[in-house]
């Protein structure tokens, strides 16, 4: 069962053969979160989107509400993440 509700489910912006997508993808994963995974190669609009909420063109982006976290590796995740308990909370995530 995942930890989020298809209202509040976090998106996850992604590019193909993207190494650190692969990583924030699998991190969720280990913690049963499910996502709303957009790919900005294969959907301008998302790119679009994606360019709005984060002012950048790099993946992976995490838009969870007022929660964006643009171009990070898993453990800028984790920092990000640790600054925002409330949004950790929510996900389900203990750091």
């Amino acid at each position: 069962m995942d930890k989020t509700t298809d209202s509040a489910k976090p998106i996850l912006y992604i590019k193909s053969g993207c190494g650190w997508c692969h990583e924030a993808l699998a991190f969720f994963q280990q913690h049963s979160i499910e996502l709303d995974v957009r790919n900005v190669n294969e959907h301008p609009a998302e790119m679009a989107r994606m360019v709005d909420i984060s002012g950048q063109t790099l993946t992976p982006t995490l838009e969870f509400g007022d929660f964006i976290v643009a171009d990070f590796a898993v453990d800028e995740l984790e920092a990000a993440l640790k600054s925002r308990p409330d949004i950790a909370h929510t996900l389900g995530i203990q750091l």
